[in-house]
């Protein structure tokens, strides 16, 4: 589509001669005599680029430039004047115009300047639509379940998501922490800063300090040049610690200190770097317990349980896995060129009756797993069901008779003949899907005569 610009200028004459030059360039060009109209139109209409004259009837240009970055900011403005002077280019410029121009004299300029705004705006209006989609792929909303024990978690975490208060996520591995940090970023003022994560559990303490609190070019062997850190690349945003359990007792006082005065040193510095970063922090141990044990610091415990939510275990969510389990079907089908995703009656008795010790994390894997061994229906549908569940799943009952006795190495001879088909014969892929290693399946292989 071409691009839409707006002429706000009090001359009907010059107005419409420059809006038919720019529609001859194949721009949309709307028009507006003063401010008043001028705003009208771009509260109704997405516009790329103003071109304002400095003297309207009811208002400055220069003053209009302001208001209108301050609205539209991806909406680029060039300035237009009789009588140009540099002190109003200075103003025009700071107020967020692109460019300010001389009407008459710098007809040669106008139309390489228009398309050279259009092409920023467009940049900046394609930016805000993913900034616009990523918000809403980490938002609240996007939490599945109605559970009262989630919604419970959701509700205290919306409320301290629009302050700027540290806040501790506890629960066990797999309860979905990582999604409900990026929700608290996204649902905060600083969802226009960078969201970033580490795992301090992940690394050594000298890799930790040095991935966290950046360095100094030669402050350690290997260190050529310098480096920021993420709570510096995390300026004006949201730093996620996950499993803050694990980190070091040395770290810890840093970390302390960068809660308290919002500034740490750089391994290798003397210089302080101040840095403004909001601190979520995860857990899957009991901290309190931990500190009183001396692993770790009882005031930084303090410091980050200002504000603590638990998330729930799935076992306390059962009402919501048909949902989870479709929606990860879905993922993974979609990923997969399968279409149609059905998840039969006895698949979700089985899922519900699980005791899911790696939550959510693990019915995600799970449900990946079923979706390559689950074939199509001939009515079309793709049907997941219980023989598509991990071996230790099926409760020892074969799918097809649920009331049959039948021995373990007849199950598992069956499973296998199943995966083995699913591959067409690949061992490596058959061992990876079971779970197993590929001398444990050749084994079973001879063993079964398969």
């Amino acid at each position: 589509m071409p691009a839409t610009l707006l002429i706000i200028d009090d001359e009907p004459r010059l107005r419409q001669l420059l809006a038919r030059i720019l529609q001859l360039e194949g721009y949309t060009v709307l028009e507006a005599d003063n401010a008043k109209a001028g705003l009208k139109v771009l509260e109704r209409e997405e516009v790329q680029v103003v071109l304002s004259d400095v003297k309207l009837p009811d208002k400055n240009g220069i003053e209009l430039t302001a208001q209108i970055k301050q609205l539209y900011p991806a909406t680029e403005i060039i300035v237009l004047t009789a009588y140009g002077t540099i002190q109003d280019g200075v103003t025009a410029i700071k107020n967020g115009a692109f460019d300010y121009i001389t009407k008459g004299d710098d007809n040669d300029r106008i139309i390489p300047l228009v398309s050279r705004a259009v092409e920023k705006a467009e940049l900046q209006f394609r930016v805000r639509q993913l900034e616009e989609q990523v918000g809403k792929r980490y938002s609240f909303e996007r939490i599945i379940g109605g559970s009262k024990p989630l919604q419970q978690a959701v509700a205290l975490a919306q409320k301290v998501a629009v302050t700027d208060t540290t806040v501790l996520l506890t629960g066990e591995t797999g309860t979905g922490k990582e999604v409900f940090a990026q929700a608290i970023h996204y649902g905060s003022p600083r969802r226009q800063g960078p969201f970033v994560a580490i795992n301090c559990g992940a690394l050594s303490k000298e890799i930790l300090e040095s991935e966290l609190f950046g360095h100094r070019a030669g402050a350690f062997t290997g260190a050529t040049r310098d480096q920021k850190g993420l709570f510096a690349e995390a300026n004006k945003g949201t730093i996620f610690l996950d499993e803050i359990g694990e980190m070091p007792l040395d770290l810890q006082a840093k970390l302390l200190r960068v809660l308290e005065t919002h500034e740490f040193l750089r391994v290798g510095d003397t210089k302080p770097t101040k840095v403004d970063v909001r601190v979520v922090a995860a857990t899957n141990r009991g901290l309190e317990a931990e500190a009183n044990a001396g692993n770790f610091r009882l005031d930084l415990y303090y410091r980050l349980s200002v504000f603590s939510i638990e998330l729930p275990p799935l076992r306390e969510r059962v009402a919501d896995i048909p949902e989870l389990a479709l929606f990860f079907a879905q993922q993974s089908a979609a990923k997969m060129g399968k279409r149609n995703v059905q998840l039969g009656t006895a698949l979700v008795q089985k899922l519900q009756h699980h005791p899911w010790k790696g939550n959510i994390r693990e019915l995600k894997n799970v449900m990946e797993r079923a979706v390559i061994l689950a074939d199509t229906r001939d009515d079309g549908l793709f049907e997941i069901t219980p023989d598509t569940l991990p071996f230790d799943m099926q409760d020892g009952v074969a799918a097809a008779d649920p009331n049959a006795i039948v021995d373990l190495a007849t199950l598992e001879k069956g499973h296998i003949r199943r995966v083995l088909r699913h591959t067409q014969g690949n061992k490596t892929e058959t061992a990876r899907l079971l779970g197993i290693g590929l001398t444990t399946l050749y084994r079973k292989i001879q063993e079964y005569d398969l």
